[in-house]
C-alpha cells in the first residue's frame, strides 16, 4: 500500500509532496504519535503531566515489570556489561544466546532457534534469504510490513491472496507452474485486524503444493496455544510449519526476534541471511528478560488465563455498544472508525478522556478502515474495560461514527 501511495508521487519534487500530504497535516493539527510516557506503573502512564491508561500496548501478559523478569535483566547487565558490541557471527555470541535459543526451541517443538535483535529483523530478514528471483513468494494481502519489505527485498515473484481467503489461496497455488518452488507467509495473529490465520487449511494446502510455510507469530506466542505456545499449537498444528518467526516486545515484554524450525532451516538462516550477519547481536538484558519472562509464562498461568478472559469481556462489551472491531477473536482488537478525519477526532477524544490509544489510517489499512488500535492486557481490570468502552461509544456518537443496531 505504501509502496503504491509513493509512487504515484515520485514525479513531484520531494518538498512539495511533504507540505501537501493530508496525513501530515492530520497529525501537524492533532498531534497523536510519539508522545514522552515520563512514568509507568503496570497500564498506568504519566505522559507530559498527564495520568493514561495504556489501552494499546501489546505487552499481553502483563510481564516488563514482573519481579523476576525484571531482576534477570538487571543481572545479566551486572554480569555481562550491556552489550557483546558484535554480530553473532563475528565476535557477539554469547551463553545467554544459546541458552535462550535452547529453551525457546524445546518450548515450541522445533529442532533450533536462532534470536536476533529485532522481531522486524526476523520477519523481514527471513524472507529475503529464504525466497529468489524465480521462486513464487505467496503472502496474505495484509501481512505485517516487515514481512512484506522481506518479500521485496527477496526479488521473488510475489503472490498476493485475499486476506484469509484459503479459496483465493488455493486458486492462486493451482495457476502456478508444479515444478516452481513455493514460500507461503502469513501472520499468526493480524496485529491490525486481530484476525487469525487458518493454519490447518495453510499447512494442507502448503503440503500439497510443496510450498515452505513460514508463520509470522509475534501477536500469537504466550496468548495462545498451551503456555502460550502459539496459534499453530491453538490449531492442534505444532511443527506442521517450516518456520515459525516472532517477537520478545509482546508477550515476553522485552526485545528482540526469533526463528524457529529444523536445524537445517536455522543453519541455512544463520549463513544466508543478512539481517542475522551484519547485526549486533541481542544484548544481556534483553535476552535475559525474554527467558525469564518464558519461563514465568509457563509456570505462572494465570497471566494468559486473564489476558484472554478480558479480551472476552472487552468483546462482549464492544457488542453491546454496537461498535465494529472486525470480529477480532484476540486481545488485538481494532476499532473501525471508517474514516480518516473522524478517526483523528474519535482518538483526541479518548486523549482528552485520558485513554491511551494508537490510530491507524490509510494507506496503512485499507481506505474505510480507518481505525483505533487497542489492544488487551492481562493487567486491566474488568471497570477498566467498562470505563474505556462507555467513552469510546460516546466520542463515536458524538463524531457520527455509525454504530451497529
Amino acid at each position: 500500500m505504501l509502496s503504491t501511495l509513493f509512487s504515484t508521487q515520485k514525479s513531484r519534487p520531494i518538498h512539495d509532496r511533504i507540505e501537501d500530504d493530508v496525513n501530515t497535516k492530520l497529525r501537524l493539527k492533532y498531534d497523536p504519535f510519539y508522545h514522552t510516557v515520563d512514568a509507568v506503573e503496570g497500564l498506568h502512564l504519566q505522559v507530559e503531566g498527564k495520568k493514561m491508561l495504556m489501552m494499546s500496548s501489546n505487552e499481553y501478559l502483563g510481564l516488563s515489570q514482573h519481579p523476576k523478569v525484571v531482576e534477570a535483566s538487571q543481572r545479566a547487565a551486572a554480569e555481562w556489561g550491556t552489550s557483546s558490541c558484535g554480530s553473532r557471527l563475528a565476535n557477539g555470541s554469547r551463553g545467554y544466546h544459546q541458552e535462550l535459543e535452547e529453551e525457546m526451541a524445546a518450548f515450541l517443538g522445533t529442532e533450533a532457534c536462532h534470536v536476533i535483535v529485532a522481531g522486524y529483523l526476523a520477519c523481514q530478514g527471513s524472507l529475503a534469504a529464504l525466497a529468489r528471483r524465480g521462486d513464487a513468494l505467496i503472502v496474505d494481502k495484509s501481512i505485517h510490513s516487515s514481512l512484506w519489505d522481506g518479500a521485496q527485498l527477496s526479488g521473488a515473484d510475489i503472490e498476493r491472496f485475499t486476506h484469509g481467503d484459503m479459496a483465493s489461496l488455493r486458486a492462486l497455488l493451482e495457476g502456478l507452474d508444479p515444478k516452481q518452488p513455493k514460500l507461503i507467509a502469513v501472520d499468526g495473529v493480524y496485529s491490525m485486524e486481530g484476525h487469525l490465520a487458518p493454519i490447518p487449511e495453510l499447512v494442507e494446502l502448503a503440503e500439497k503444493h510443496g510450498a515452505f510455510l513460514l508463520v509470522d507469530d509475534a501477536h500469537g506466542f504466550g496468548v495462545f496455544g498451551r503456555n502460550g505456545r502459539g496459534v499453530c499449537d491453538h490449531f492442534g498444528a505444532s511443527g506442521k510449519a517450516d518456520l515459525l518467526v516472532g517477537s520478545f516486545s509482546k508477550s515476553l515484554a522485552s526485545t528482540g526476534g526469533f526463528m524457529a524450525g529444523s536445524k537445517a532451516t536455522i543453519e541455512y538462516l544463520r549463513s544466508s541471511c543478512r539481517q542475522i550477519i551484519f547485526s549486533a547481536a541481542l544484548t544481556p538484558p534483553a535476552a535475559a528478560a525474554s527467558l525469564a519472562a518464558l519461563r514465568v509464562m509457563q509456570a505462572e498461568p494465570e497471566h494468559q488465563e486473564r489476558v484472554q478472559a478480558n479480551a472476552a469481556h472487552y468483546r462482549q462489551l464492544l457488542d453491546q455498544a454496537g461498535l465494529d472491531y472486525w470480529e477480532s477473536p484476540t486481545p488485538a482488537v481494532p476499532i473501525v472508525i471508517g474514516n480518516k478525519e473522524k478517526c483523528y477526532l474519535v482518538w483526541k477524544a479518548l486523549w482528552d478522556a485520558g485513554f491511551f490509544t494508537v490510530m491507524s489510517i490509510a494507506p496503512g489499512v485499507p481506505a474505510g478502515k480507518d481505525l483505533i488500535r487497542t489492544a488487551v492486557s492481562s493487567l486491566h481490570t474488568k471497570e477498566e474495560l467498562e470505563r474505556f468502552v462507555e467513552t469510546l461509544k460516546a466520542a463515536c456518537k458524538k463524531n457520527g461514527v455509525a454504530l451497529k443496531k
